[in-house]
Formats: C-alpha cells, structure tokens, sequence
C-alpha cells in the first residue's frame, strides 16, 4: 500500500474518530466566530479598513488555535492511550502518520477560518476581492505551517495533564502579544516591542499584507525561522517519545 493511499486511511479514522465527539467539532469551529462577533464586530461593522484587520485577526487564531489543540493537545493525550502503542507497531511511518494528522487539522482549520469570513462579510462592510481571498488562502497555507509544527512540539514534549493548560496559556497569550484581539498600536508599550517577534504577529502581518499593501517578506522570514525551530523541536520530542516508549 503507497504511502498517500495509507496517509488518506489514518486522516479518514482520525476525522471518523473526532466527529464522534460533536461536541469537540461545533467547539473548535465556531468559537473564533463567537470570539468576534463578541469582541470585534462592533468596531468593525463601521470602517472596512478595520473590518478586514479584524477579520485576518481572527483568520489567524482560528488556525493557530487548531494546531494548539489538534496536534498539541491530541498528540499528548494519545501518547498514554493503548491504542497509540499499537499504532505504533504498524507499517506506517512517522510521516504518514503526521501527514494524517495535517490534513485533518487542515479541514477544522478551514472550517473555523471560512466561518470566521463568512461571519465577517455578512456582517461587516468587509472589502477584499476575490483575487485577494485566494493570496490569503494561499497565504494562511504557508502561515499555518510553524503553528504546525509547534503543536506537534508541544504535544510530544508535554505531559497529558499539561497539555491543556500549557496550549489554552500560549493560545492566549500568543493572540494577545500578537495584535489579534486589538490593534497592534493599542497594545501597552512592552508589549508592543516583543509583538513583531511572535509568530502570530508574523502570522497576522503576513494576511495584512494583503489588503494594507505592506511587504509580506519579512513577515515570511520570521515565520520561516519559527518552522525551523519548531520542526527541529517536533523531530527531536518525536525521537525522545519513541526512545523512551519503544526502544
């Protein structure tokens, strides 16, 4: 069996797995949705300017907070599981199984992402083109990868008990640093100078680019160098696990 056909397999028993909880899947999509219209909306339904910020805002951390908690928080609750260990004795490797995992991760995060736009262009003077919303698709691709990346980092280097608190902190704390529930300019002055070195502020900066007209290379940069790290930390927890589980 090729490695896509296996791939395709282990993404269709983990998304068969995962709607088996509605309550994780109606969660996980609609709370950036619900996050906005609480907290955004109201500023946005005025200025278009604003309305497209806020909504690339919150495009951001419905992805981010995907990769929290479905390879983060996931991947350290089923460290412990029995059925784990037996996935593990498979013929499927390490990347098939996080390539299952992306693809899964990928359809929440689409959902959540679409919902939060659709939300926004029903109900704020929201001004992007077509043209425009495929570079930010395309764009939110490219932005995703380090949050990734760094939810698999931190679902094999914590412990299941700490996995969700440890992702609900750094969601948080991410998305705050970041500018994404405020403008950047708003944030106290400390907290202004570390924003431009988050990866969600990259993140953010990068979807800005789009309707603000600003360069998205430096914001690519910083992201890319996020990926580094966070993959080299994701590898390094992977081989940890497996020394210590199964060696």
């Amino acid at each position: 069996m090729s490695a896509l056909v296996l791939t395709r397999e282990h993404a269709r028993t983990l998304l068969l797995d995962l709607f088996r909880t509605p309550s994780y899947v109606v969660w996980t999509i609609v709370f950036p949705a619900m996050f906005f219209t609480l907290f955004d909306m109201p500023y946005a339904r005025h200025d278009p300017a604003v309305a497209d910020g806020a909504t690339l805002a919150f495009v951001v951390w419905a992805i981010a907070g995907v990769c929290f908690y479905q390879f983060g928080v996931g991947i350290a609750q089923e460290r412990g599981r029995p059925w784990e260990r037996y996935l593990r004795t498979l013929p499927a490797s390490a990347g098939v199984r996080f390539g299952a995992r992306i693809a899964g991760a990928a359809a929440f995060a689409c959902a959540a992402a679409a919902l939060v736009a659709l939300l926004a262009r029903l109900t704020t003077p929201v001004d992007l083109s077509p043209l425009q919303w495929l570079t930010i698709a395309a764009y939110a691709a490219m932005g995703g990868i380090p949050f990734v990346l760094f939810g698999i980092a931190l679902g094999y280097w914590c412990s299941p008990r700490a996995a969700v608190p440890v992702a609900t902190a750094l969601n948080l704390l991410l998305a705050y640093g970041g500018g994404l529930w405020m403008p950047p300019a708003d944030l106290p002055q400390i907290v202004r100078h570390v924003s431009p070195f988050l990866p969600t502020r990259a993140f953010a900066d990068l979807l800005w680019s789009v309707p603000y007209g600003t360069n998205p290379l430096p914001a690519l940069a910083v992201l890319l160098a996020y990926a580094l790290a966070f993959g080299a930390l994701a590898t390094r927890g992977y081989r940890r696990d497996e020394g210590k589980r199964y060696a």
